[in-house]
């Protein structure tokens, strides 16, 4: 186990889908390094369903899976309809996939169903160490982390009235953080505002988008999701 992880805390398990050796020789040594335990590490969406199984049928589930968006045999959907699928059959396990550009189609589909433990990177935000660490550590704890290229253009899409209409230029810029997956004193920071600032725009947006009372991260991605469903 790294000797990042302190106090005793058990390491995060995590299993990665990449069919690239070199890059899943790569993801393994970075995220061991950190005190993560990789348990499996596999090059094909077949594999990762199959891995993920055997593993939550021994009482080892992971607690996130790393997965490219494309992979063998035809190098098109095969990683997010594994994740998808993974989603359904395992839904404690949380779910990160990685895409060289954005996929629209791909993100919508992964994040149609619960909002609990999913993030959607580019492959570029992995350059990003920290950034990258912490969004594993984000989704395998039920968080979700959406890359801000991802974001920017799921919101930007469409240019026709939308159920985001009614929301002022800063309420959007909040909004587009939140679904980052960034916490209130994050977006406080980000924006050069006072986290009381923050909770206003965040409350203003859930009723704006007529989000009921439920769990506050749960809504935060719901914010998200209200506009896809559009």
């Amino acid at each position: 186990m790294g000797e990042n992880v302190k106090r005793g805390e058990p390491g995060v398990r995590v299993v990665i889908a990449e069919d690239s050796v070199l890059l899943r020789e790569g993801l393994t040594r970075l995220l061991a390094d950190r005190g993560y335990e990789v348990v499996a590490g596999v090059g094909d969406g077949e594999a990762l369903v199959r891995a993920v199984g055997e593993l939550a049928a021994r009482g080892e589930a992971p607690d996130v899976v790393v997965a490219d968006v494309r992979m063998p045999p035809t190098h098109t959907d095969e990683g997010v309809r594994a994740a998808v699928r993974l989603r359904a059959e395992h839904p404690a396990v949380g779910v990160l996939v990685l895409s060289q550009y954005v996929e629209e189609q791909y993100a919508t589909e992964l994040l149609a169903g619960s909002s609990r433990g999913v993030g959607y990177l580019l492959k570029d935000r992995v350059a990003e160490v920290r950034e990258f660490v912490e969004a594993v550590a984000r989704v395998a704890a039920g968080g979700t982390a959406l890359d801000p290229e991802v974001v920017t253009q799921l919101l930007g899409r469409s240019r026709k009235q939308d159920v985001l209409s009614g929301l002022t230029p800063r309420e959007r810029e909040v909004l587009a953080l939140m679904a980052e997956g960034r916490t209130n004193s994050a977006i406080a920071g980000r924006l050069v505002i006072g986290p009381g600032a923050v909770e206003k725009h965040v409350s203003s947006i859930f009723v704006k988008l007529g989000l009921s009372q439920s769990d506050a991260d749960h809504r935060r991605v719901l914010a998200v999701l209200r506009y896809l469903d559009s």
